[in-house]
């Protein structure tokens, strides 16, 4: 089976190591619990940077404004870091006849969305979304797509300029691939950025067949990066009592990162300190996502056609990704704690989307709460799940720490209560990164939470 296409283990060793030396443990403690992290970091060519704490950088147009380009803690010139992708594989590949091949099955996959919430879903090679394919610019490329569906499907490289005979489309291009074959697709890769690939038959799309397909720049991307992640939505309207998504309903009540719903997206989890970029595709049927990252100012620096010039970078820390439309951010991860990340359209970051709004959600009419209009309103704990789905009305947490594993390890015991088309960015410093990725001793829950905590007042 040929290597991953990018960083040897050696070298992402060597890189851990120096990180972890080239970092100082954070200072004293403040406040009832947590640390307050008070250490400078410097930016080649530019003013002192607060790498380790919240600060704007140089003025504004400076290269470290914002952290616009202050490097990451890597060495310059090694080859880019592999990519990540929480909850999905890597398709490998082995090295043929001048071309590195992979294989790509279409078939009917079982999902778990929320724990023991298993849906009937499309996608490749067991999974959904389908495994990340990961490979450099410069690269011959040959996809033997085999379909296991019950119809024929055929596969479109979203982006790529590629000879039109490889673009997947059927009736204009090719033929559809029956059930039971196989189709070559081979081509070569000029270009660098996040890029996807997809069933083209529209109904096939909704069931959830896409995969992301990255391509490496020759040399890597300036200012250097130390974590490079990716994430897809997906939305999906599956009705009480079936497993099945109806793909012509147009009110999706299941949104995922990665084929999941929060809370069982796997945390992000950072060094603090380091430079991350993000890569986020949206493969939802009809909505565009707002998304928002809590704490931190980061830049938009791709999109489906590559690589932004760096005149043309944007701040913010909400970037609109359309649909079918690629959106990469970078951002030096200087404020450390548990960050919320989600779409900041509100229906978006609940499961299931349905508010019990009146006499049907009021548990006591006697309540007199009930005489508010509009009471309820709270889907924390899961209510719309509950009623609607016959689940339990809490995700337990037991389940949630099966699937988010070791890196929920710390986090507060409600953590559990997001929701929906949500993830969480864990920026540690380094010694609680270090127990929390490769330590086995138990760790408070709460360990991630810095700074004073809030005073609760009753009011009169």
């Amino acid at each position: 089976m040929g290597s991953q296409p990018v960083d040897d283990a050696a070298s992402r060793r060597q890189f851990l190591t120096m990180g972890s030396a080239g970092l100082i443990a954070a200072g004293a403690e403040r406040g009832v619990r947590g640390a307050q992290v008070e250490q400078e970091g410097a930016a080649p060519g530019g003013k002192e940077y607060p790498r380790y704490r919240p600060g704007a950088g140089g003025p504004v147009g400076s290269a470290t404004d914002r952290g616009k380009l202050v490097a990451g803690l890597r060495k310059a010139g090694l080859p880019p870091v592999p990519i990540e992708m929480p909850d999905v594989p890597k398709l490998p590949w082995i090295f043929r006849d001048g071309a590195k091949e992979f294989h790509l099955i279409a078939m009917p996959v079982k999902r778990e969305f929320l724990p023991h919430l298993m849906m009937d879903v499309w996608g490749f090679n067991g999974t959904m979304p389908g495994p990340l394919i990961e490979v450099n610019e410069g690269d011959r490329v040959r996809v033997i797509v085999e379909n296991r569906l019950p119809e024929p499907t055929s596969i479109h490289w979203h982006s790529l300029e590629i000879p039109v005979s490889q673009d997947g489309v059927p009736g204009l291009v090719q033929d559809l691939i029956p059930p039971g074959e196989a189709f070559v697709y081979e081509f070569d890769l000029h270009q660098h950025g996040t890029f996807f690939y997809h069933a083209h038959v529209a109904m096939q799309e909704a069931m959830g067949m896409v995969g992301l397909f990255i391509i490496h720049p020759k040399m890597a991307y300036e200012p250097v990066c130390d974590r490079d992640i990716a994430l897809v939505t997906q939305e999906f309207q599956i009705m009480p009592n079936t497993t099945i998504p109806d793909s012509q309903g147009m009110d999706f009540n299941f949104l995922t990162f990665n084929g999941r719903c929060a809370p069982l997206t796997t945390p992000l989890v950072i060094k603090l300190g380091e430079r991350v970029r993000l890569r986020l595709v949206n493969f939802s049927t009809a909505d565009h996502h707002p998304i928002h990252l809590h704490g931190h100012t980061w830049w938009v620096t791709g999109t489906e056609g590559g690589r932004i010039p760096e005149p043309g970078w944007i701040p913010g820390n909400n970037v609109l990704v359309g649909v079918a439309q690629a959106r990469d951010v970078e951002f030096i991860a200087n404020n450390p704690g548990d960050w919320i990340m989600h779409c900041h359209m509100f229906h978006h970051t609940m499961n299931h989307m349905i508010s019990m709004a009146g006499p049907m959600g009021r548990l006591d009419p006697d309540d007199p709460r009930a005489r508010v209009p509009g009471y309820p309103q709270n889907m924390e704990g899961g209510m719309s799940m509950g009623m609607t789905m016959g689940m339990e009305m809490d995700v337990p947490e037991d389940d949630t720490r099966r699937l988010a594993g070791r890196e929920s390890r710390g986090m507060r015991r409600d953590w559990s209560h997001v929701k929906g088309l949500t993830t969480v960015v864990r920026v540690l410093p380094p010694e609680l990164y270090d127990k929390v990725m490769n330590g086995s001793d138990p760790l408070d829950p709460g360990s991630s939470i810095f700074g004073p905590i809030p005073t609760r007042r009753k009011m009169s």
